[in-house]
Order: structure tokens, then C-alpha cells, then sequence
């Protein structure tokens, strides 16, 4: 198949790899003209769990001159809304395009501006750590969901074999939304906490103040899923939040990367969005909010910061 990857981060890399590996056509569409050039030069270079190769992939700065099959959204939250105006030019009429974001609102910015009948939700337990341009640490195994499975005469199909061929283990699902709330809380548990005190995940449920934090961020992101009538996919959000950390416990979360290399992180889609949505049901979400105005304050503090 063809794939346009839309972001050369850690999972953008990644996936680009194993599908490169795996024979697909891949570009990699980059605003940083500069890295464009090192990806053309130095091909993707994956490292970790898996093994460790290099494969050359074209990186572009422009939109694709063939239509692909497939796009995957790969970039942060916040960059959503320009990546679809940008990319709207070069889909074809068969083009699917994928998010597996981080966050709440990527699925319905896609619709709104693209094709709705061609966009895909979804979720990976895959745990990625960029360490330069191109190069990519593969630091955990999970799975991939995508959907709705209704969509498009078995394109559907043809996309979660290709996934599965190249190496990542998924299947398809209808209740995309419940799944993006899933993986939303574990991300309200984990990725503010990490990035605030610089901690790796696996460290959050062995230390007192982290444990209680991440209870009550995880229970007010409960109570506002249990309001809009989601179904989680586990039983119990605060285990499966500690599972993670478990599983994941020599990661480095995606928010701490941004916070490490002093870039704007996505905390206003993941705690934000437990807030803004608490807000329109009348459900306080103060811990969420604390969080929140921490890791904005990060942001905006970068060049006060002491070092020593």
C-alpha cells in the first residue's frame, strides 16, 4: 500500500520503518525542510525491542505528487487543524486517513475539514522515543485498534492487514470513541505527572504523592467518561493506568520528551480536555486542572528556568 505519514516524530518514524521493512510505499511528510534532508540522507533508523535496522524512506515537504492510499495523522494535537488543510489537496477519493493520536478532538477535526466517511480513529499501546532526526527507539510492543470497522468496501481490512504484516498487532473495532477515552485516561494518569516530575512511568505508582495524584486525575476522568456514556475497555481504569506504568516502566512519556526538549506539549488535549469537558457537565475536575496550569506553566517558563 501507500502511505503518507504526516509528522517524522518517534511513532511517525516507527511506523514508517516496520512498513518501509515490511515493503510499503511510504513518504514522510515534514514542515522542517532541514530534517526532510537528513531523513533522505540517513534513511530511519530503528532501534529496541524488536531489533535494529535502517531503512531509506523518502521525506517530503510539499504534498505527494501520487495520491496515497492511506494517511496517518502523526502529529502533536495542537497541529491537527493545519496538517488537514494542508494535506486536503492531495487525497484522492479512496484515501483513508488514520489517527492515532494522543488526546480528545483529532477525530473530529479531521471530519470537519476532511472526508468523514474516510477517517479512522484509533488507539496503540506501541512506545516510541525519538532520539534524533530519523532515529527512533522502539521501547514498547502493544496493540492497535482502528475503526469504525464499517467504513469503505473492506479498506478497513486491507489497512489492519498491512499493520499486522509489517509488525504491529491489530485488529479492528467499531467504538472508536470508547477506545480514544481509553487510552485518554491512561494519558491523563500518567504523561502530566511524568512531565512535572521528570519521573519515567514506571517510577509514578511506587512514590506516595505521585500514587494519589494519579488516583484522583484518573477518578475525575471517570466520572466525566461515565457522564457522556462511555464504555471504557477495562474494567478498572486505575489498574489498567498502573498496568501501564508497569508494562511501560522504562519509558519516557511523549509529554516529558516535549518538556526535556523545551517544545509545547499536548497536556491541553489530554488533562485540558478532562477540564473542558468536566466544565460543560457541571463536574468539578480540579486536580486535572492543577495539572494542567503546571505543565502550561513549563511552557512558558523555559527560558527562567534554573538548571543547576
Amino acid at each position: 500500500m501507500k502511505f503518507l505519514i504526516v509528522g517524522p516524530g518517534a511513532m511517525g518514524c516507527l511506523f514508517a520503518g516496520y512498513l518501509v521493512k515490511a515493503g510499503n510505499e511510504v513518504q514522510l511528510l515534514d514542515y522542517r525542510p532541514e530534517r526532510a534532508e537528513s531523513i533522505n540522507k540517513n534513511g530511519i533508523r530503528v532501534e529496541g525491542i524488536t531489533g535494529n535496522f535502517t531503512v531509506k524512506v523518502s521525506a517530503i515537504t510539499i504534498n505527494p505528487t501520487e495520491t496515497p492510499d492511506v494517511v496517518l495523522i502523526c502529529v502533536k494535537a495542537f497541529q491537527t487543524r493545519t496538517v488537514a488543510k494542508k494535506i486536503k489537496a492531495c487525497l484522492g477519493p479512496d484515501t483513508m486517513i488514520i489517527t492515532l493520536q494522543n488526546g480528545l478532538g483529532n477525530f473530529e477535526v479531521l471530519q470537519e475539514i476532511l472526508t468523514p466517511k474516510k477517517i479512522l480513529g484509533g488507539v496503540t499501546s506501541e512506545g516510541a522515543t525519538l532520539l534524533g532526526d530519523g532515529h527512533v527507539k522502539h521501547a514498547g510492543h502493544g496493540e492497535t485498534v482502528i475503526g469504525p470497522v464499517k467504513l469503505a468496501n473492506n479498506q478497513v481490512a486491507l489497512i489492519v492487514n498491512s499493520f499486522n504484516a509489517s509488525g504491529f498487532v491489530t485488529k479492528s473495532a467499531e467504538n472508536v470513541q470508547d477506545l480514544i477515552w481509553g487510552k485518554l485516561i491512561i494519558n491523563v494518569g500518567i504523561n502530566a505527572l511524568t512531565a512535572i516530575t521528570r519521573l519515567k512511568n514506571g517510577i509514578l505508582p511506587q512514590l506516595e504523592g505521585t500514587r494519589k495524584i494519579m488516583k484522583e486525575v484518573v477518578n475525575e476522568a471517570i466520572n466525566v467518561a461515565q457522564a457522556k456514556g462511555i464504555q471504557l475497555p477495562y474494567p478498572d481504569p486505575l489498574k489498567r493506568v498502573n498496568e501501564v506504568c508497569q508494562a511501560t516502566s522504562d519509558n519516557i512519556a511523549s509529554m516529558l520528551q516535549d518538556i526535556l526538549k523545551h517544545r509545547i506539549t499536548e497536556v491541553d488535549f489530554i488533562n485540558g480536555a478532562i477540564v473542558r469537558e468536566g466544565e460543560k457537565l457541571g463536574i468539578p475536575t480540579n486536580v486535572n486542572h492543577t495539572l494542567t496550569c503546571m505543565v502550561q506553566a513549563l511552557h512558558e517558563s523555559y527560558k527562567y528556568r534554573i538548571t543547576d
